[in-house]
């Protein structure tokens, strides 16, 4: 049977029949793209990325120094050149700090749902500061809403503990008591030391009555 297993007869094959034909085909484009997707990773996106890892210092140094507009003007740049990058996405975090300093909170809004940031902190504060943009335009729902989601992201006593306080106070702003207390109690039950910086029994309490009230 193997003497007839030549590649004569598979070119034959490949001629007569389509699934063959369309097979072959298929998996030479695989191929092809997978071939080109590691050398662009390998030759292009590695070396870029690496590079990008400093390009945003500038700009960061210029909102050190509370040079607002110079700070915007580089990391503008930065964003631009490096989107995608981890560089780029820092930059894009710091541009968006720096429009919310200037009151320009739908910009810093934009720029920070486009963020993608793997640091553990950062990207829960890249959410927190949404909500911080949200209640800063009077939207305190809104705002809320997204400082739970904050909380919830990346559980730590850092950042959760200071959303669920955030949460809280929107609650209030919008009568929710009932969200209030919960936010308010999370924070007593699952984040004590937080909770004595806060005084947060006074808040339970406070939240409490107004519920009380309605």
């Amino acid at each position: 049977m193997l003497e007839n297993f030549s590649f004569q007869n598979l070119k034959e094959q490949f001629n007569s029949n389509k699934n063959v034909k369309l097979l072959t085909f298929a998996v030479g484009g695989v191929l092809l793209v997978v071939v080109g997707y590691f050398a662009y990773r390998q030759f292009l996106w590695n070396p870029d990325n690496e590079k990008s890892k400093d390009a945003y210092w500038v700009g960061l140094n210029y909102a050190a120094k509370d040079s607002t507009d110079l700070a915007i003007d580089e990391l503008q740049g930065t964003v631009k050149k490096y989107d995608g990058k981890i560089g780029g996405e820092n930059a894009q975090f710091v541009l968006a700090r720096q429009y919310m300093a200037k009151g320009e909170f739908k910009k810093a809004l934009k720029e920070l749902e486009g963020v993608n940031l793997n640091d553990t902190y950062l990207s829960a504060m890249s959410l927190g500061l949404q909500g911080d943009c949200q209640s800063e335009m009077k939207d305190f729902e809104k705002a809320g809403s997204i400082y739970l989601q904050a909380a919830d992201m990346n559980a730590n006593d850092f950042t959760t503990p200071m959303y669920l306080y955030k949460a809280g106070l929107c609650a209030e702003k919008v009568k929710d008591f009932d969200k209030a207390v919960e936010a308010y109690t999370r924070i007593k039950d699952d984040y004590p030391q937080y909770a004595s910086q806060k005084a947060i029994e006074k808040y339970i309490a406070r939240a409490s009555n107004q519920k009380l009230k309605k």
